[in-house]
């Protein structure tokens, strides 16, 4: 039987039993998800322009560590490889609308100099979108393991969407959840879909 997200942790928090089921559509289609979940545009504008010029990026933690096997694969990497980590929230007047979660490779880093871990509370996507030589992969949706998520984000399995970034030997893989007061910060909306 396939298992469907979201799945059980083993004794590794970052091994899941089973691989998050990215996917390029939404079953069944929902008009709402597909423009925030497929816009291929910067987040961080759209965060922007939503927040009335009220957003914030707000590091939560960052460091080089062992990357999840859905992370190793999107990356091309072999299994357990090690990366550079950085994970925010992007908010909009002070609430945290988007846990994002940015990885690459730790030689493809190196060797590439791409100042990832010097960002603090600058934008990722801002920097990405605006630096020269980055060429967006696929977008793919899925329902994010609630396991995956930072202790303080409580609720189950968010929307996400993640999309890989190159340059020449460097791939970024940005992962984005969408967060229950993401959803009710929308004209007209009051809960999450």
């Amino acid at each position: 039987m396939a298992c469907q997200p979201p799945c059980l942790e083993t004794v590794l928090p970052i091994a899941p039993l089973c691989p998050l089921a990215w996917s390029n559509a939404i079953e069944p289609a929902n008009a709402l998800l597909e423009d925030w979940l497929f816009d291929a545009g910067s987040l961080t504008r759209r965060l922007t322009r939503l927040s009335a010029d009220s957003f914030t990026v707000v590091p939560a933690s960052e460091g080089w560590a062992v990357l999840r096997e859905d992370e190793c694969l999107a990356l091309g990497l072999p299994p357990n490889a090690m990366g550079w980590v950085r994970e925010v929230y992007l908010s909009g007047h002070g609430r945290p609308w988007v846990y994002a979660r940015s990885v690459a490779g730790q030689q493809a880093l190196k060797q590439d100099g791409f100042p990832l871990a010097a960002l603090g509370s600058r934008s990722l996507g801002e920097l990405l979108f605006v630096n020269g030589g980055f060429t967006r992969g696929a977008i793919e949706a899925g329902r994010y393991p609630a396991a995956w998520l930072p202790i303080d984000v409580t609720g189950e399995a968010p929307w996400a969407r993640r999309s890989r970034f190159d340059r020449a030997a460097l791939g970024i893989l940005v992962t984005e959840v969408f967060l229950p007061e993401f959803w009710a910060a929308l004209p007209g909306s009051t809960e999450a879909p």
